[in-house]
């Protein structure tokens, strides 16, 4: 009666263990997920600012294209 008893008991705590993991788990997703998301936002205002940056050089240009369209628009 002993030994089935201790597989129970070690079965049972095999899976609290695999329990304590999951939550442990998805805590560490949730941090993932913010951090994730925080750098994404970083990137778009980066972006952003590229862009607020490039806009008096693209109004100096005067128009000038390197080669974005057909060879016959070229000048």
């Amino acid at each position: 009666m002993f030994w089935p008893m201790f597989q129970l008991a070690l079965a049972f705590v095999g899976v609290a263990v695999l329990g304590v993991m999951a939550v442990l788990v998805g805590i560490e997703v949730r941090r993932f997920s913010r951090a994730v998301g925080d750098g994404a936002e970083r990137v778009s205002r980066a972006a952003e600012d590229l862009e607020r940056a490039a806009a008096p050089l693209v109004t100096r240009s005067g128009g000038l294209h390197r080669g974005d369209g057909p060879p016959d628009e070229r000048q």
